[in-house]
């Protein structure tokens, strides 16, 4: 099995429907770790793989709430699917406000799974695209030399390019130039951009 490859983690205590989630995952042309439990599934997960959870609320042990709570806990962003035979309103809220894909009901449809696994896959996928374009924001960041750096924390202070230049005794070219240098390695189109950006990146490192 190949690291890029979607891996749908199937939890739940009962035997019959963990299997019939898990054939349903394989007959889409995916793999499939079926656990009995939440506390098996931790030992299994591998959070750098592309996937998502498909779980059971109420389990002996850490329930599926629990469980999506303790992911959410440790910032691993797999997209959780909720299946449950008690789907009371408070349960669905809770679940959806802490970030499930969707909350479905014992015994779901296997077109209502299947869509809902498509979805979940696609907004692992989006989210793991975002991140690594942020990453390698942050890795330009960190490339910047001191003078670009110091240029970039004025202008994130909205200065303008004489005050800029005054504040840091050089002249106007040299701040035009450094950036320049700063919107080249950072591969920003123009200052919104790179100010959204730095913005998103000061959040994530917060």
């Amino acid at each position: 099995m190949t690291s890029d490859q979607a891996m749908i983690y199937v939890v739940d205590d009962d035997a019959g429907s963990r299997q019939s989630v898990k054939a349903l995952v394989r007959s889409m042309g995916l793999q499939a770790v079926a656990c009995s439990s939440a506390e098996e599934f931790l030992t299994e997960l591998d959070p750098d793989r592309p996937g998502c959870l498909v779980t059971d609320v109420r389990m002996p042990g850490m329930s599926g709430i629990e469980l999506q709570e303790r992911l959410v806990a440790e910032r691993i962003s797999l997209p959780v699917i909720i299946i449950t035979a008690y789907a009371e309103t408070p349960l669905t809220v809770k679940a959806l406000k802490q970030g499930a894909v969707t909350v479905l009901e014992k015994p779901c449809r296997d077109y209502e799974l299947y869509d809902s696994i498509r979805d979940a896959l696609a907004r692992d996928a989006d989210k793991r695209s975002q991140l690594a374009k942020q990453q390698k924001f942050q890795k330009a960041l960190n490339a910047l030399t001191d003078a670009e750096r110091a240029v970039l924390d004025l202008m994130l202070e909205g200065a303008a390019n004489k005050l800029i230049a005054r504040q840091l005794d050089v002249s106007v070219r040299t701040v035009e130039n450094r950036r320049q240098k700063i919107f080249e390695k950072t591969d920003s189109r123009n200052l919104a951009e790179l100010l959204r950006r730095c913005f998103r990146s000061s959040l994530d490192n917060s």
